[in-house]
């Protein structure tokens, strides 16, 4: 009796520890093959969608909808995300063996609707650095018919409940022709420079134009406190690179920004460099699209902080290109069209294509509408801004 137990708890001990390497080996892409009569080393490819309910098409051929987990044998492959009423999400993927590869295409109505912001006219937006605020101005040509209408307005790009929708406000008057503006750091303040001298405002708030302080005297001080403070966060976000790296993007680059997860950095170089390779360490399951270690001046890249990869954008071209809210696409304003793109350059899709007052293109804080500035095509009527539906 004692051996038959004894060989029971053998027997059992076998099954589940059969059991259990099979299962470590199916999670990490074994598949059994008729065939050979063996366990082959597979890839899986993990695609998530928004939104879901996409269909997943490998080499053409359909594999099911999003969210879904797909074993793939190692290769390349072209995978396309379709859905219907919005733009197909497409791109080339190397599957390697035994690694875990994740997409999460983000899908745009292939026929956005558009309605107008303001009505009387916006002129010179300029987008605050995290995009929750476009400040833009009224001037005396727009409002004649309500003077008091004249003057420097925030618009917050952030969706509200319905009903609590927030309209763009006033925060100083007397703005003429010729007023620049810049937003500080975190976007609580704007730098207002006219003929007359140079203010600080705060962007929650109306100050009057006999009430405003001019600060001129003080404004390389502030200039100064402002450049710390951008270095003092562009440093912590950078520092796990090697010193050579961190002082390359502090010093020879323009146009430094994060996306809004502060996983990855944009910028432009100002002179050119060589990423060695493995500046990090390298993380399994990596972006395989093509990317550019060697950097040229003038070009705009994307260097992904936690996958060690360098992304051309825009070769050389005056072109704005700007983080949009899910830290996955980029708002590329080109003349006469808005493209959205993935952070690696690649699929590049058109969402506007028209007359509108480039490059004034901007995201919403969230992932919902574009905003950009046009007049519709009539050189006699004034430019407005309007919101670009994607959802």
């Amino acid at each position: 009796m004692l051996k038959v137990r004894l060989i029971a708890a053998i027997l059992f001990l076998l099954i589940i520890g059969t059991l259990g390497i099979g299962a470590s080996f199916y999670a990490r892409g074994y598949r059994f093959d008729i065939s050979s009569f063996k366990f082959l080393p597979n890839g899986i490819l993990v695609v998530k969608s928004d939104p879901t309910g996409a269909q997943i098409l490998v080499d053409g051929n359909l594999k099911g909808a999003t969210d879904a987990n797909i074993s793939l044998s190692p290769g390349e492959y072209d995978i396309t995300i379709q859905k219907n009423g919005y733009l197909t999400w497409q791109k080339k993927l190397t599957i390697e063996k035994e690694v875990v590869t994740q997409i999460i295409p983000f899908l745009f109505k292939s026929v956005p609707s558009f309605s107008p912001i303001t009505l009387t006219g916006a002129y010179n937006p300029v987008s605050s650095p995290d995009s929750t605020k476009i400040a833009y101005y009224i001037p005396l040509s727009s409002a004649q018919a309500d003077k008091t209408k004249v003057g420097l307005y925030i618009l917050e790009t952030v969706n509200l409940p319905i009903g609590f929708a927030k309209e763009p406000k006033m925060i100083t008057d007397g703005i003429q022709e010729g007023d620049t503006w810049s937003f500080s750091p975190n976007g609580q303040e704007i730098l207002l420079t006219t003929k007359a001298g140079v203010y600080l405002l705060n962007t929650n708030t109306f100050t009057p134009q006999a009430q405003r302080v001019n600060i001129a005297s003080k404004l390389q001080i502030t200039q100064t406190l402002w450049a710390n403070e951008l270095k003092i966060k562009n440093t912590s976000l950078l520092k796990e690179l090697p010193d050579q790296y961190l002082n390359f993007f502090l010093r020879d680059t323009v146009n430094l920004s994060f996306s809004p997860d502060e996983t990855k950095v944009m910028y432009t170089a100002s002179s050119s460099a060589s990423f060695k390779p493995n500046l990090l360490k390298p993380l399994p399951g990596s972006s395989t699209q093509k990317e550019s270690r060697e950097v040229l001046e003038g070009n705009t890249y994307v260097y992904d902080l936690k996958e060690d990869r360098n992304f051309l954008i825009s070769e050389g071209k005056n072109t704005q290109v700007s983080w949009f809210p899910n830290s996955i696409n980029l708002v590329i304003a080109e003349e006469g069209r808005i493209v959205l793109a993935d952070y690696d350059g690649t699929n590049r899709q058109t969402i506007y294509q028209g007359s509108y007052v480039s490059p004034n293109a901007f995201s919403f804080a969230s992932t919902t509408k574009i905003v950009f500035l046009t007049n519709l095509g009539s050189d006699s009527a004034i430019p407005n801004l309007y919101s670009l539906s994607l959802k």
